[in-house]
């Protein structure tokens, strides 16, 4: 029998936040890890995709990170991506209480992140790249942080983000606790493990290739000429789905054929802003589009639940990103259909895919009756183009209506100029009076006090852990 949360060492309040949020019993890997990592240890975990692991290093570091001083975090996530990141501050954040969650990324002002890290953030949420800026430009230090997790390391070592990660431990705390998650725990993964953690503790959970078996697999024989339609139609028997593209351009066109076929499509990749991607995500996740058209930025860090199918427009790159695509149906119990579209000549690299995820299905000619047949169906009724308004829009005048008015305040404003009416002059303020004589201007610096130093840290791993805060309170103390 699981343990509880209790059991495993959660603070009440913590308990009582989960619940509020119907949380109540621990999943495999929160159960498996969450002692040891409460108790400061370094934690070695391997979990497949949407099993838990936020909660599993999330409540230790809500329960145990110290109050950060202003640009000086003492808790720091590393996440791949952009939507991954997002996703742990949001979920982090239903729990925490008074502890205060930043996250940094990429794709949107550095404005907003800027102004959190000067007034203070206990944990830090970040993808390398931003993070890396950042600090450049001296908006972070990141000599505070004694509790580091890196989330879907693998990830991180297939985007080439390992040098970056590297560079990041290394301006730790050498004194630090650092959990590490991955879906697999060999290559630069195992390094990283050899090198930046201490003696962990090594916590495995569900088969290290994820069974996909859960999903009706089928694989449809097409023609380049016929992709499109056959989509649209697969899409229209089983949504919500996520297609699957190799590239971004590609992406844009099929979510534009889709469009033309009745189907309503959000697109993200690498191309899109972070706003973009936000938006065609919430619209997915709402129920508002029937697809999602992606490239493989979206085959990890993207948790939508009830996605009833996913289609591989374009073949996968291997057997591991077939995995990791599927993945994004039947999870939590529930089924799923994964749609492969085969050309002529893509037959025998499918096979092989086959072969490796153990798989042995036929391609066949398409058949949309069939994989409805397999599917549960939406639960929504299907999106309509004039339902795809947003509440920003209502209450909006049309577009007619805003041209008039334009033209109506134009002729008020040109009547005003003609007859000198409203010019009234302005004399200047005492600041700028005072500007134009001492020659200073807004963008001179103004010198403030000096930092104090920062209380020096104990020298082991023991003492260390008794700074930190001996449970999560209701209430932060006074700065």
């Amino acid at each position: 029998m699981s343990p509880s949360f209790a059991q495993l060492g959660v603070p009440d309040a913590i308990i009582r936040a989960l619940a509020d949020h119907g949380i109540t019993e621990p999943f495999a890997i929160q159960a498996a890890t969450i002692a040891d990592a409460m108790e400061g240890r370094d934690v070695c975990g391997r979990a497949p995709t949407g099993s838990g692991k936020t909660l599993a290093f999330g409540i230790p570091l809500v329960a145990t990170v110290a109050q950060a001083e202003p640009r000086r975090p003492r808790a720091l996530v590393l996440a791949p991506t952009r939507e991954l990141a997002e996703q742990i501050s949001t979920e982090l954040g239903t729990f925490a209480g008074p502890i205060r969650i930043g996250v940094v990324y990429g794709g949107v002002g550095y404005g907003p992140q800027m102004t959190a890290l000067r007034r203070g953030v206990d944990i830090l949420v970040a993808c390398p790249g931003r993070l890396e800026d950042l600090i450049e430009q001296r908006e972070v230090d990141l000599s505070d942080v004694d509790q580091v997790v890196l989330d879907e390391a693998d990830r991180m070592a297939d985007m080439g983000f390992m040098p970056a990660v590297r560079r990041l431990l290394d301006q730790t705390d050498g004194e630090r606790q650092t959990v590490l998650f991955s879906a697999t725990l060999d290559g630069d993964v195992a390094k990283l493990t050899r090198d930046y953690q201490y003696e962990p503790v090594r916590h495995e959970v569900g088969e290290e290739t994820p069974d996909i078996r859960a999903a009706h697999h089928r694989f449809w024989k097409v023609t380049t000429a016929d992709r499109n339609q056959v989509t649209a139609d697969a899409v229209d028997a089983v949504w919500p789905a996520i297609i699957f593209c190799r590239t971004r351009h590609g992406s844009d066109r099929l979510a534009r054929k889709l469009g033309q076929a009745g189907i309503e499509a959000a697109t993200i990749h690498g191309g899109r802003s972070q706003n973009q991607r936000t938006r065609a995500l919430d619209q997915f996740s709402r129920g508002r589009v029937q697809a999602l058209v992606a490239t493989d930025v979206a085959a990890r860090g993207i948790h939508v639940d009830g996605v009833a199918s996913v289609i591989h427009f374009d073949p996968p790159e291997d057997h591991k990103a077939y995995v990791h695509r599927s993945g994004r149906t039947a999870r939590a119990g529930e089924t799923g259909v994964v749609l492969s579209l085969v050309q002529p000549q893509q037959v025998g690299d499918i096979r092989a895919i086959q072969r490796r995820v153990d798989l042995d299905e036929p391609v066949t000619e398409p058949d949309a009756g069939e994989i409805r047949a397999l599917s549960p169906g939406p639960t929504q009724a299907k999106p309509r183009r004039a339902e795809r308004s947003t509440p920003a829009d209502k209450g909006r005048p049309s577009e007619k209506g805003r041209t008039s008015a334009n033209k109506s305040r134009r002729s008020k404003k040109k009547a005003r100029s003609r007859s000198g009416a409203g010019r009234t002059e302005q004399k200047p303020s005492t600041a700028e009076s005072r500007t134009a004589k001492t020659g200073g201007g807004p963008g001179k610096k103004q010198s403030g006090p000096k930092k104090g130093r920062h209380p020096a840290k104990p020298g082991n791993r023991k003492a260390r852990r008794a700074h930190l805060q001996p449970g999560y309170q209701g209430e932060r103390r006074a700065s």
